[in-house]
């Protein structure tokens, strides 16, 4: 059996790979549409729908990884 500690640093090291890997899949997307469809601009008319997802993932995984970022150990 884990004890408190340990579960409780288990689960804060597995919302920051969530968060992570909400930040990379926001990245991904972006360079992936750019490179598919040859534009970078995501302010064009005809780019506002796929902005407005990979900002919102890139928004929460850096706000996640702030969040759960660790503790200085004075603290």
């Amino acid at each position: 059996m884990m004890s408190e500690g340990a579960a409780s640093e288990f689960q804060r090291k597995a919302v920051v790979a969530f968060y992570a890997g909400l930040l990379m899949a926001g990245i991904i997307i972006y360079w992936v549409w750019g490179v598919l469809y040859d534009t970078w601009n995501p302010f064009t008319r005809g780019n506002i729908g796929i902005y407005t997802i990979y900002i919102l993932l890139i928004a929460f995984g850096v706000i996640g990884l702030i969040l759960y970022r660790k503790k200085p150990a004075g603290s």
